[in-house]
């Protein structure tokens, strides 16, 4: 007879979490546990990447941008690689200090949502520039006296323009496919900053359709732009080492070392 009574709590308590998890508006971004008498000092060395970064890639792009031996196919992809990479680090380290030196870890769903649609962005836009650098050092070796004629200004500035479009259209869903969840009470998320299989291992729903889509583009395009790079660069390798001529092996490899670097990193 006392059964009935003991199960009314419980079925409140489950309630009322479920309210909390529905109502949940924020999340907080992790920082290295145990460790808060030392955050001032962990912030430091960002600080000097962050400016270093910017000091540096803006350097470069000043360089090539003033320089007219230097408004070349090559240093153009160059600086297009400059410029996502200072984005990237824009939407990345501010967020980091902020944890670290006002301790500001709390950050709202829509900011969130927006964080690591320009973070996926502009990683799928860095992969696809260092695809075209591929494409472009790859014609430079096997096509030295047509290289001009097929890599030309214009078809550089389309080429990145449809790259920019595609990074940003494929990484668009990533907002409304989180936005449609409700979060768990616990929104502690794994990173300094926003991702999307971070975001979306928190909610209190079913998560197979992000779950397939960002299976879908890991595979469909930053595995085939990996993998496109890779291919790319031994075959630069393979044709740059049949050179009979050492001079020439040496001088062909020197103009492709710089994106062969880029690509194994």
């Amino acid at each position: 007879k006392e059964s009935p009574k003991l199960l009314g709590p419980p079925v409140y308590i489950m309630s009322a979490v479920n309210d909390t998890k529905l109502n949940s508006a924020m999340f907080l971004l992790t920082r290295i546990p145990g460790q808060e008498e030392v955050h001032l000092w962990i912030s430091i060395p960002f600080c000097f990447i962050y400016v270093f970064s910017i000091l540096g890639n803006s350097t470069i792009l000043f360089i090539i941008k003033t320089d007219p031996s230097l408004h070349e196919p090559m240093y153009i992809f160059l600086s297009m690689l400059v410029i996502t990479d200072l984005d990237l680090s824009i939407s990345t380290i501010p967020t980091i200090l902020g944890i670290y030196l006002f301790k500001s870890r709390e950050i709202s769903l829509d900011a969130c949502f927006a964080h690591l649609f320009f973070i996926h962005s502009f990683a799928l836009i860095e992969y696809s520039i260092l695809l075209l650098m591929a494409f472009d050092r790859f014609v430079a070796i096997s096509n030295l006296l047509r290289y001009t004629s097929i890599v030309t200004l214009p078809k550089i500035f389309k080429m990145g323009l449809v790259f920019v479009l595609r990074g940003v259209a494929v990484s668009s869903p990533f907002p409304f496919l989180l936005k449609r969840f409700q979060y768990c009470r616990v929104n502690v998320l794994s990173h300094s900053y926003c991702l999307h299989q971070d975001v979306m291992k928190l909610a209190c729903s079913d998560i197979t359709v992000n779950y397939i889509y960002g299976l879908f583009l890991t595979i469909s395009m930053d595995g085939l732009d990996s993998l496109l790079i890779y291919l790319s660069s031994l075959m630069i390798l393979r044709m740059v080492l049949s050179v009979a001529s050492h001079k020439e092996c040496l001088r062909a490899l020197n103009t492709c070392v710089s994106h062969l670097c880029c690509s194994f990193h």
